[in-house]
């Protein structure tokens, strides 16, 4: 493939903060989904309409990436923070699917406020990803900082959750479908502090 030198190496921060937004929207669907639990497969097809709306963006990077030749950050960061983003969505798109799947009579408390605090995550995000372009510590670092506490509060409650469903008070088959969902909620939030990683790590090398 041909590579051409770009005048536009800022679009890669424009995609990063399409992504970024796409993947606040689909936790905001998801939220929905679970606090108002009704039309769930309707409303899980939506959560799926991001997700294909966030691989068409990966996928936008990557070919950009393979025909760029200057690049406003290594090549390395940019393929790796594309690929956590849409890792995050996948798992997003996971547990909406998974309500569906398992016909689950209604959202579990824990995994509301799980959702919960994604939001509030992927907030965070949107707002970060909106500043990159910047790659300035001092707007950035609190970013990161909040992200971090974020899923420590989220590994709090996935603990308590789990421990919840394996109480004994619970139906075998009940606790085995709540414990996907909790997974993909908990693996949603892990991969936004992944993302965060990778931020800090390019503004970091920027510094």
């Amino acid at each position: 493939m041909k590579l051409k030198i770009s005048n536009r190496s800022g679009v890669f921060f424009e995609l990063f903060s399409a992504a970024a937004e796409n993947l606040r929207v689909a936790v905001e669907l998801l939220q929905d989904l679970v606090g108002n639990y009704q039309e769930v497969e309707l409303k899980a097809r939506r959560i799926q309409e991001r997700e294909h709306e966030g691989d068409t963006i990966t996928h936008e990077v990557i070919q950009r990436l393979n025909t760029t030749f200057i690049t406003p950050m290594d090549r390395e960061d940019i393929y790796t923070l594309a690929t956590a983003l849409d890792d995050v969505m996948d798992a997003v798109e996971e547990a909406a699917d998974l309500f569906v799947l398992h016909d689950i009579h209604e959202p579990r408390p824990a995994m509301i406020q799980q959702v919960d605090v994604l939001l509030r995550a992927a907030q965070q995000t949107e707002q970060a990803l909106a500043a990159l372009a910047t790659l300035d510590r001092d707007t950035l670092e609190p970013y990161w900082i909040e992200i971090n506490s974020l899923e420590n509060e989220g590994d709090r409650l996935f603990r308590r959750a789990t421990a919840d469903m394996f109480s004994g008070d619970h139906r075998a088959m009940d606790v085995l479908k709540w414990k996907e969902v909790t997974e993909a909620l908990e693996e949603a939030l892990d991969g936004l502090e992944n993302v965060a990683n990778v931020v800090e790590s390019v503004v970091l090398k920027h510094a």
